[in-house]
């Protein structure tokens, strides 16, 4: 059965939330003990438990909300308007992203790790050649790099193969769409779950996440599978309502899941001993429990409470996209710089929170105003 109606707020609201999420996951990593770009010098352990809060579905979800908004545009156009549209919105920005946002991040990251003191020019010109030689232990910078644009640059292809799927794989699309849309309940909770797990157990040691786009085997199965499901179930009402009543449990095994998980990487976070075989292998599927359940979750409480229109809700939809193209940046630089004050840890977090949501905003503010700056930033003109 299909939803009639044109606009699924809930998703909406669940798309704003999960890009505000990663600008405070990304705020995270530069104090959690991981590695990134550029780090706090004064690493904070207990973090670690909180980022893995959202780690595991943060971007699942991003994906499968964009499967979704495409699924409404798919209605409408053509698959070939769909592949115009699409890339005339997410190239230009990406294209910005690879050239002037992101470099900032790859010069703060040398100046930390290396020691590069030549100065931003000089890094540049290397930065674009990818002439710049820059390594350690762990490997090279390959420059140029797009860094966290590498959502852009995914559901970009995505966008091109979904096209490719509707142009000439339809049917099978529609077969697809009915076989999620007769699941039961159970099946709808269980059947991701046992595909994440054995995604996670097979492909995760063999590639590992990459963001590197030809190598990167385990995250596209894993990415593009939520966009799938995405675009597939968008206007299944009885889905929608199969989410609405397996929110609660599946609240609950999330928090269980997160709780076993939480416990099994703080244990062995500093392990000079691997883990048995055995238990690596069940965390698989216990991390596979969390992404899963914490989706499910998420729009469950979504579709029952947020599917509503907002003022607020046009000027968030189209400015959380600018945000995300620039707030990893500021908050490399931002975070760089904030460091070497002295400032008490706290009031330093504090700060670097507020500069990088008042750069976002200030950003969303010109840009709007600027139609030549519009399409670079993924807005319509």
């Amino acid at each position: 059965m299909s939803d009639p109606s044109p606009r699924r707020y809930d998703l909406d609201w669940i798309r704003i939330g999960a890009f505000f999420l990663l600008i405070l996951y990304h705020v995270g990593m530069f104090y959690v003990p991981w590695d990134w770009h550029v780090k706090s010098p004064q690493p904070v352990a207990w973090l670690e438990p909180v980022m893995l809060l959202t780690n595991p579905w943060r971007l699942s979800l991003l994906f499968l909300v964009s499967g979704a908004a495409t699924r409404f545009m798919a209605d409408k156009l053509a698959p070939g308007v769909l592949v115009s549209q699409r890339t005339a919105r997410l190239l230009p920005p990406l294209a910005l992203g690879v050239l002037i946002i992101v470099p900032p991040q790859s010069y703060y990251e040398i100046v930390e790790q290396l020691g590069f003191a030549e100065g931003y020019l000089a890094f540049y010109g290397r930065y674009l050649t990818a002439s710049g030689g820059w390594c350690d232990a762990e490997g090279c910078l390959i420059t140029p790099t797009w860094n966290h644009l590498w959502f852009v640059a995914y559901l970009l292809i995505y966008t091109l193969a979904l096209a490719a799927l509707i142009a000439w794989a339809r049917p099978v699309l529609r077969r697809l769409e009915a076989g999620f849309s007769s699941l039961p309940a159970w099946a709808l909770l269980i059947t991701p779950i046992l595909f994440l797990g054995l995604a996670r157990a097979v492909l995760l040691p063999r590639f590992g996440i990459t963001h590197a786009l030809v190598d990167d085997g385990y995250n596209h199965v894993l990415s593009f599978s939520m966009f799938l499901f995405g675009y597939l179930t968008a206007r299944s009402d009885t889905v929608r309502q199969r989410l609405i009543s397996l929110r609660w449990p599946a609240l609950v095994l999330a928090l269980a899941a997160y709780g076993a998980f939480s416990l099994y990487a703080w244990t062995w976070r500093e392990a000079v001993a691997e883990p048995a075989a055995s238990l690596v292998l069940a965390m698989r599927f216990v991390y596979a429990v969390d992404q899963w359940c914490a989706i499910v979750a998420i729009l469950g409480f979504g579709a029952r409470h947020l599917n509503r229109p907002h003022p607020a809700l046009a000027y968030l939809t189209l400015a959380v996209f600018p945000y995300y193209i620039v707030h990893q940046s500021v908050i490399v630089v931002a975070g760089h710089h904030l460091a070497q004050t002295g400032l008490p840890q706290g009031v330093e977090a504090a700060l670097l929170i507020v500069v990088t949501i008042a750069a976002c905003g200030l950003t969303y503010e010109i840009v709007r105003r600027v139609p030549l700056l519009r399409p670079w930033f993924g807005l319509k003109n």
